[in-house]
């Protein structure tokens, strides 16, 4: 989904539950997170969080809860559960109409209004549901959240298919795995990392499962303790002329290890994509106005 589209999915979802409603409510959102409240009188509010991964339609958001109840455990992983329910209008009517279940209250209308299509045009644009200083604070927000979303169009609807295109199966399987991993996390209020690093890194391990250098057996990867964050790098072959390759066969005849052990450990907030938007916007810049090397005395 575009930036854009995502943005206006959830000013539409904010104008219906804003922060006054009277059962449910958006307190603020950005393009990657959601933080609700469903209200219970007299009981304070139940806080919900809403994780919006990057490849959002095609990979579910994510929700978890402030609270140990394992009754609102149950709901979570039972919505988690449900086929065709990707979207957060489908999941959002689920969720309240479930939890007003739960605590044997009245289903509210309001969650019929989530079947509607999103305003266009000029028949309410997503651009006038909020007020003019909401829109210029959630500007700024915009462009923290950018940093991880790529402006593209919209992704074709193969697109899970793309991909997953040149991965074997057992590394798929690997990514299915820690994708289980991770949802079952959030569930559990244990999250490890920030959303764009996890997104960032299962780019980076799709790439690495594609490339050839991989496939040929140069480098292996091995997650360590299933861990997204950890990482052991075998490297297997060099360069024949190279003077690391007569090193390799010295370990080989001495200790008997064939490879160069590598371990690489990622930040919670590793991600790349804020110098990439940077270094993007000053080649725009230069392209734009001509290329330009400031003098020597200027640094």
């Amino acid at each position: 989904m575009s930036v854009s589209g995502l943005k206006a999915e959830l000013k539409f979802l904010a104008s219906i539950f804003d922060k006054n409603h009277e059962r449910f409510r958006i307190v603020n959102w950005k393009l990657d997170e959601l933080h609700c409240q469903f209200l219970v009188p007299p009981a304070p509010p139940l806080t919900l969080h809403c994780n919006i991964t990057e490849s959002y339609p095609s990979s579910s958001p994510i929700w978890f809860v402030d609270s140990d109840d394992p009754n609102l455990t149950s709901v979570l992983e039972h919505l988690e559960d449900i086929k065709n329910n990707d979207s957060l209008r489908q999941q959002l009517k689920w969720l309240i109409c479930e939890l007003c279940r739960l605590y044997n209250l009245p289903q509210h209308p309001d969650v019929e209004m989530l079947d509607q299509p999103l305003p266009t045009g000029q028949n309410g644009t997503a651009e006038e549901i909020t007020s003019e200083e909401e829109e210029e604070e959630e500007m700024a927000e915009d462009i923290e959240d950018l940093d991880h979303y790529e402006m593209k169009e919209e992704e074709p609807i193969n697109g899970k298919k793309s991909e997953d295109e040149g991965i074997e199966k057992e590394n798929l399987a690997i990514l299915e795995k820690i994708r289980k991993t991770q949802r079952q996390d959030h569930l559990n209020g244990a999250v490890s990392g920030s959303v764009q690093a996890s997104d960032r890194l299962m780019k980076e391990l799709r790439d690495i499962y594609r490339s050839q250098s991989y496939k040929t057996g140069i480098y292996s990867v091995e997650l360590i303790n299933d861990s997204l964050y950890d990482w052991h790098v075998k490297l297997q072959k060099v360069d024949p002329d190279s003077p690391l390759h007569s090193d390799l066969q010295i370990l080989k005849e001495k200790e008997g290890i064939e490879y160069i052990l590598l371990n690489f450990s990622f930040k919670n907030q590793y991600n790349l994509a804020r110098a990439q938007q940077s270094y993007n916007s000053i080649v725009q810049i230069h392209e734009k106005n001509g290329w330009y090397t400031p003098p020597k005395e200027d640094g």
